[in-house]
């Protein structure tokens, strides 16, 4: 049976994927998986096939506003919407959607009356437990939560309807909105997975039927995979240091972040690995190292802490590793997973990004590291992690919708 998994964004939307890919393979699944060109080198090095998607996920430096998040969006979604439909051929059996994905894989799964099924790296579905992750972290009561929730997904719908009629017209479908076929899925109780662990978001009671949070899926990584030598050596020099990094946020904000990053090290007397990441984070000296992109199964268990962007695999790793966190959230999700973090004990409170100064970082340091709570609840919430098994509830959805 061919799968084809579909999913676009930054690389934190993209690497959970090929570690599900690679369970559905095991299982004896012909796996693809269809993303932009940028992470062709990460879905072929865990054994899958490639599928090019247009269109550049990487956020421009300084879109933080949500005006100016929506456009960027919209320009990304038109442009993965003109090429769509060249990603499925006419051997598919079976098609995964992510969150950015399935509103426009619907359309192709009713052209070709392609089985689907929802594979979720965000809660989307409005409730009264949370707002929406795109608006804040604040809750705004139940009632209002929920509405501020169907107000969101009106907002995504909107994004979505240049690239949903010109698809629809090119797969020769009557016209119909982006909110329209929505509600369509909802009627049918269409099932949606969602890959994150309900240590950090326990599943609503007020969500609908078809919809489960199962656990993360883990990008692959090999047990004997070692650490670069020079960062082995810094590791065993000293005390476990601070790792300081945004992933593929920040870009532009270099220099500030690597200074602020070095000073609040240095004001909480504490060792620091800088990863340079889209910002190009950079500092020399004995007790701070400049490392790359390193996989973070191995590095994170031998940390302190993490100081991240609040970017959902980053902050699942932290989690799974046992580490407590600083997170300094930029946009989009973000604030939403940092407050999760803090809200279970395994994080300090948030700094928001534009707020972020050496003095605050260096407080939130000696907090996170010096007081043993954080630890404690990070620790326990691996624990919850660890023993959860997102790709096998998936596989299990595949062969009850597959019969396979």
């Amino acid at each position: 049976m061919r799968i084809l998994i579909a999913a676009a964004g930054s690389r934190g939307d993209v690497a959970p994927y090929t570690g599900l890919g690679t369970e559905l393979r095991r299982a004896g699944y012909d796996v693809t998986l269809a993303t932009t060109d940028t992470f062709a080198p990460l879905v072929r090095d865990a054994g899958l096939r490639f599928r090019s998607l247009p269109a550049d996920a990487r956020t421009p430096g300084g879109v933080t506003g949500h005006r100016e998040l929506m456009r960027t969006a919209a320009a990304f979604i038109s442009e993965l919407g003109q090429g769509f439909a060249d990603v499925m051929d006419a051997g598919t059996d079976l098609l995964l959607l992510s969150t950015t994905t399935a509103p426009l894989g619907w359309h192709l799964a009713e052209a070709t009356g392609t089985p689907s099924l929802g594979v979720y790296l965000q809660p989307t579905e409005p409730t009264g437990d949370f707002p929406p992750v795109v608006t804040g972290s604040r809750s705004l009561g139940r009632l209002a939560n929920r509405a501020a929730g169907r107000f969101a997904l009106r907002m995504a719908d909107r994004v979505y309807e240049q690239a949903v009629a010109k698809l629809r017209r090119r797969l020769q479908l009557p016209p119909a909105s982006p909110s329209g076929m929505r509600r369509r899925q909802t009627r049918a109780k269409w099932p949606v997975l969602h890959g994150f662990s309900t240590a950090l978001v326990p599943r609503p009671t007020d969500w609908r039927p078809g919809l489960e949070v199962v656990g993360n899926w883990w990008p692959p990584h090999e047990e004997a995979q070692r650490l670069p030598a020079d960062l082995e050596d810094f590791l065993r020099a000293g005390p476990p240091p601070v790792l300081i990094g945004f992933g593929s946020m920040a870009s532009g904000d270099g220099e500030r972040l690597s200074e602020i990053a070095v000073q609040a090290l240095h004001r909480a007397g504490l060792r620091g690995i800088l990863q340079a990441g889209s910002a190009g984070l950079s500092a020399d000296g004995n007790d701070v190292l400049t490392i790359g992109d390193v996989p973070h199964a191995p590095l994170f268990p031998r940390l302190a802490a993490v100081v991240h962007h609040g970017g959902a695999g980053t902050a699942a790793a932290a989690l799974r590793a046992g580490v407590p966190a600083v997170t300094v959230p930029v946009t989009a999700d973000q604030p939403f997973w940092a407050a999760r973090l803090a809200a279970i004990g395994a994080a300090t409170d948030p700094i928001p990004f534009r707020s972020l100064t050496a003095e605050r970082l260096a407080d939130s340091l000696h907090r996170v590291v010096k007081e043993q709570a954080h630890g404690r609840a990070a620790a326990g919430a691996a624990r919850q992690l660890v023993a959860e098994d997102g790709a096998g509830q998936v596989l299990k959805a595949v062969r009850q919708l597959t019969g396979g």
